[in-house]
């Protein structure tokens, strides 16, 4: 780190999570971000010449293809980006002595168990979206780079598209809706990522620092309790009671909308037909995380709180 300052590469740059790791990772260094438009992930060679132009301390990749139920027809596409970049950009940390930071999902797992999921716990993709992201995981585990793998799970933010976003154009236009009301999960804001992974990237530097004044300082070398963590928000709730939460903020901030709470009409997974496959459990244990690094992580009303009240005074 030149003059003691990290130098950090982000992708997805002006994706849900990728704008705010912007910000929440900003006091930690010199930020590299880019997006689609300046490195294509899926062309492995454009990937490798831009870690090596920005030469980085830290890769930060949130970056990811996204598109669940169109990921059905495109599995090439959403293998390139979700499981082939991760691999090529943690053989560049590899090479560099980089710590390597990779999002995965709560669908890696078949959504079949009761209770929270583990880290410890079989995964079992069942759409294309989850096994690309499993194979990314496994890429970036088996690279032999130092790395740590948050899965998070229902990610919603201010800056992109997502549920609310759609719930709220929605509400404005139509008079009832239907949503699934048997897949539960704890909805995440990007904030909050973001601002985890700050917490988790400032004591990774902390620690790197303290190894360099003693004449080690590669990412390899450092006792860093690295690894794979689940990060979620707090509490549960389902797809459906979400929409009402956004439909009740949207009215109680003076936003003018058609649609009521109650005339959201819960279905079923069966009954939606999408074209992916998706289990009824996305919960996601989070205790290794917050005894590993002391964090407290909030009920997911506060996150969704706060992202609306974003949403609404940017409209």
């Amino acid at each position: 780190m030149s003059g003691g300052v990290a130098r950090i590469l982000v992708t997805g740059c002006n994706g849900q999570v990728g704008f705010e790791l912007r910000r929440a990772l900003a006091p930690l260094g010199e930020i590299a971000a880019v997006d689609a438009g300046d490195c294509d992930l899926a062309d492995e060679a454009a990937v490798r010449r831009t870690v090596r132009a920005v030469a980085p301390q830290i890769i930060v990749n949130p970056a990811a293809y996204t598109a669940v139920d169109r990921a059905e027809s495109e599995p090439e596409l959403a293998y390139a980006i979700n499981a082939r970049a991760p691999q090529v950009l943690a053989e560049e940390a590899l090479r560099a002595g980089a710590l390597m930071v990779q999002y995965s999902t709560d669908y890696v797992f078949d959504g079949s168990r009761d209770g929270f999921h583990r880290e410890s716990d079989r995964p079992n993709p069942i759409n294309v979206y989850g096994r690309s992201k499993l194979a990314g995981e496994r890429a970036v585990a088996g690279s032999g780079a130092a790395h740590l793998t948050l899965r998070t799970s229902w990610v919603i933010g201010a800056h992109g598209a997502n549920f609310a976003k759609t719930i709220l154009r929605l509400a404005a236009q139509r008079d009832r809706l239907q949503v699934v009301a048997d897949q539960w999960g704890a909805p995440t804001s990007a904030a909050l990522v973001a601002d985890v992974t700050a917490q988790l990237l400032g004591r990774y530097l902390r620690t790197l620092r303290a190894a360099g004044a003693a004449g080690n300082a590669s990412a390899g070398q450092i006792d860093f309790p690295f690894g794979l963590y689940h990060l979620s928000a707090g509490g549960e709730t389902s797809w459906h009671d979400l929409a009402q939460a956004v439909v009740r903020l949207a009215r109680a901030a003076g936003r003018e909308v058609r649609l009521a709470p109650e005339a959201i009409e819960p279905i079923t997974t069966e009954q939606y037909r999408a074209a992916a496959r998706r289990g009824p459990n996305s919960r996601l244990d989070t205790t290794a995380l917050r005894t590993t690094f002391g964090l407290v992580l909030p009920d997911w009303r506060a996150g969704i709180g706060q992202v609306m009240e974003q949403i609404l005074e940017a409209a």
